[in-house]
């Protein structure tokens, strides 16, 4: 008996540890393989969770393009409970079916956050440019009335993305990130670079991507958008400070045709008075389409360039120049790339050598694109560029086609090779590999000038190398400017928070009486579109007019005193007024994860009307903003383009309509206000209750614009340019009914020394109750820091007895840089 016991004993022995080997602890986590796929669960972070999937018997590793972080030195727990294993940190609960491989997220209390399909990943055999390799795909389950945002810029209109389909390959105006966020506040990043289809529908929500050795995503948790977007750039990269003077008024066209016509565009701002702070040349000051790109003023209506910057310069504004992702057969930059083999042979733009249009195929440009992902192609780029322009004092870079413009497409163009593998393996990563050489290289090279980069295209990760990317050759439609908000909005819910759009819309010939002869500045069609785009556009990180067709100058639209010319003219004055608010945000952005454009359901994600708002957001933390988007005076002109190839000259005669409007008659829109605080409309101060709607009058020169109860809003000097004065005598509003705190922000403007600590900041904090607003000792400092200067206190209150709602009370304070307290 007691032998039989000990065989029993010996034979459980044996077997035990077989049972405990259904998993393997690793580093980061677990792995285990089940159903002949090897599934491994890492923890970055107590909130961050990579899961891996690879055939067995195969080996999976890869270098991702968009992921810097390393992970953290995380506690957790693994439990084996029957069929699964639970792998715990004390924000999160991942959890592995050891018998389908199904991996779900929960928080540690229960509440459940994304569970992958059952059996929903795949591996379908694939020959990429002649490697075997494999498509892959997984699905996740999505509670039935819950809202996702993000996947980059999309020009479809909604806010949601629900209810999808969508093919995830760079283009002119669509520039895909493959990240989703749920209202429900956890996010999910596909790291994969090849050509993606997205599906939500009622069975699923999926990604499946062409070229993949394995399965690769991450899964984050935030408790809310502004968590979330924390976690995107805690897991690619933080944003920098942008300069000052990016977030002034910029006057852009296709193109100023010689260096006469580009400083006299900013001296006659200077005459006019209008605000100012940048412009910038387009393409061909280099010359012909053979000299495509060449970083260098080739073209002789630039005969002076160091002179046409200095004037510039000394005018106090800033110049941006393009560069293209390619490079003409007569460049050195041709001839130096393709010696390393750095070029690819797609077709792309400008297809003909030719400048006539349409092109003339008879004389093909030969222009190429460069192979961004090769380091040494890389280096050559910025060689040229440094030499060519950065040392000319040039400012900063229009990267244009950085997705890059890949015309007359034919499937195995993407079978061409580079650095890293095929070009349908890498794709989508092609602008933030683009993007991210010029901004390495010029950071390397200096720390005086902060990097600024104006590009067309994006991929995850791309928010960390001081680019503004914005939507691309969008048409001249109201349509086209309603897709915007949506379009901003969604590109900022992805962590990057610098978007911006040709204010006015790229193809805008319909406007013209005849083609190119710039009458559409008069025509009222045009002019109330570009009206409203420009108030928009005084409401996004970057306010840029730019556009073909017809002229986009304020001079363009009539006089002072016109109301079409005082509407402009308002718009851009409010965004100088406007400049220390956004300053300081943009602060909070670089220091606190913040974002500039917030759709409304990352402040008010309890009020269930906001969760799918396309036309209302904040602009940071206070003001909301309701762009008019529909025609008030005018009818609406469709305008149509080939937007995914873009430069479609194509004019419909049948859509020019001749109208005569005065502009002079008051409109109204309506505007929801979110539940739970009370909102001030800035222009009146009157207020209103949230949880409803409004309607609002409106004139030509004003859109909606509310405040939310509790803002403390700082209003900056009238200027010419952003830093013509300091910040003295700065208005403060306060807007009563809710306690309140404001940071004001300052530095150098200019240079990276804020990453040393040289700067200063002001808190200001009202306590509604006691109607104090406490200024508190100001904290840092830098060169040229003013030592004292005058606030204006202005604290505007509503009393809804009366018709107007307006009493404000305002005090005038010396500020010293110690504490000082205000009440009222």
């Amino acid at each position: 008996m007691i032998r039989i016991c000990l065989f029993f004993s010996a034979l459980m022995m044996v077997f035990l540890p077989t049972k405990a080997q259904r998993y393997e602890k690793t580093t980061l986590g677990a792995k285990a393989t089940i159903n002949q796929t090897t599934v491994e669960i890492q923890f970055y972070s107590p909130t961050l969770v990579r899961v891996l999937k690879w055939p067995a018997g195969n080996t999976f590793t890869k270098q991702s393009l968009s992921v810097i972080k390393v992970p953290e030195k995380t506690p957790i727990k693994i439990q084996e409970n029957k069929d699964r294993l639970l792998i715990s940190s004390k924000e999160l609960v991942a959890t592995l079916n050891l018998k389908d491989g199904q991996v779900t997220f929960r928080r540690p209390d229960g509440t459940a956050l994304l569970n992958e399909k059952g059996a929903g990943s795949s591996f379908t055999d694939f020959t990429d440019s002649g490697t075997k390799t494999y498509t892959v795909a997984q699905s996740f389950v999505l509670e039935k009335e819950e809202p996702i945002y993000g996947l980059g810029i999309l020009q479809n209109g909604k806010l949601s993305q629900r209810n999808q389909k969508i093919r995830m390959v760079q283009n002119n105006t669509w520039d895909f990130v493959t990240f989703f966020q749920s209202i429900k506040g956890y996010g999910l990043f596909w790291d994969n670079y090849s050509p993606t289809t997205f599906n939500d529908n009622a069975e699923e929500t999926s990604f499946s991507s062409e070229v993949g050795d394995g399965i690769d995503y991450y899964f984050m948790y935030g408790g809310n958008a502004d968590g979330v977007v924390a976690g995107m750039r805690n897991l690619t990269g933080q944003v920098p400070m942008f300069p000052l003077w990016t977030y002034g008024f910029w006057q852009s066209k296709e193109r100023y045709k010689s260096q006469t016509e580009l400083v006299g565009v900013v001296k006659k701002y200077r005459e006019l008075g209008v605000p100012l702070d940048g412009v910038i040349q387009d393409w061909q000051y280099w010359g012909n389409n053979y000299l495509w790109n060449a970083m260098d003023f080739l073209n002789p209506e630039f005969s002076n360039p160091q002179k046409m910057v200095d004037d510039v310069h000394n005018l106090n504004a800033h110049l941006i120049i393009s560069i293209w992702s390619s490079f003409g057969p007569a460049t050195k930059q041709y001839h130096k790339l393709d010696s390393i083999g750095a070029l690819f042979n797609f077709a792309t733009w400008p297809e003909s050598g030719s400048e006539t249009w349409p092109p003339n195929m008879n004389y093909p440009s030969g222009v190429r694109v460069y192979d961004a992902y090769h380091p040494k192609a890389r280096d050559i780029y910025w060689d040229f560029l440094n030499k060519g322009l950065f040392s000319r004092k040039i400012d900063g870079w229009w990267m244009d086609s950085t997705e890059p413009d890949h015309l007359s497409f034919k499937p195995a163009d993407m079978d061409t090779k580079t650095y890293l593998g095929s070009f349908r393996k890498v794709r989508n990563a092609y602008p933030l590999m683009a993007v991210g050489g010029v901004a390495e290289h010029q950071r390397a090279a200096s720390a005086d000038k902060r990097v600024f980069i104006l590009t067309r295209s994006a991929f995850a990760g791309q928010q960390r190398y001081g680019a503004n990317t914005w939507s691309g050759d969008i048409t001249s439609s109201w349509e086209s400017l309603r897709n915007q908000i949506p379009a901003g909005l969604n590109f900022s819910l992805c962590g990057i928070p610098y978007w911006n759009s040709d204010i006015g819309g790229f193809f805008a010939g319909g406007y013209n009486k005849s083609w190119n002869d710039g009458s559409g500045a008069k025509n009222p069609l045009f002019q109330e579109l570009y009206v409203r785009w420009l108030q928009f556009g005084a409401f996004t990180p970057m306010m840029r007019s730019h556009g073909t067709d017809v002229p986009r100058e304020i001079y363009q639209f009539g006089e002072k005193g016109e109301p079409v010319y005082n509407a402009i003219e308002s718009a851009i004055k409010l965004r100088y007024s406007l400049l220390p608010y956004i300053y300081s945000t943009a602060r909070e952005v670089t220091n606190e994860q913040s974002t500039f454009m917030r759709a409304l359901m990352m402040d008010f994600s309890k009020d269930k009307n906001v969760s799918n708002i396309n036309n209302e957001y904040l602009f940071g933390p206070s003001i909301l903003v309701a762009p008019v988007i529909n025609a008030q005076y005018t009818p609406e002109t469709i305008v149509k383009t080939n937007e995914k190839t873009g430069w479609n000259k194509k004019d419909n005669d049948k859509e020019k309509a001749t109208v005569t409007e005065t502009f002079t008659q008051p409109k109204a829109t309506k505007v929801y206000l979110p539940a739970g605080v009370a909102w001030y409309d800035f222009w009146t101060n009157q207020m209103h209750n949230g949880g409803q709607e409004v309607l609002k009058t409106t004139t030509l020169s004003t859109i909606p614009l509310f405040v939310k109860a509790g803002s403390i809003i700082p209003i900056g000097p009238d200027v010419q340019y952003a830093s013509e004065k300091n910040w003295d005598n700065l208005e403060i509003r306060i807007y009563e009914g809710a306690d309140g705190s404001f940071t004001l922000y300052e530095d150098e403007n200019d240079n990276y020394n804020y990453e040393k600590g040289i700067y200063a900041t002001i808190n200001f904090n009202w306590n509604n109750k006691t109607k104090t607003l406490s200024i508190a000792d100001r904290k840092g400092s830098f060169p040229g820091m003013l030592s004292s200067r005058k606030f204006k206190i202005l604290k505007v209150m509503a009393d809804q007895s009366t018709e107007t709602g307006v009493k404000n009370d305002h005090k005038e304070i010396t500020y010293m840089g110690r504490r000082i307290a205000v009440k009222f």
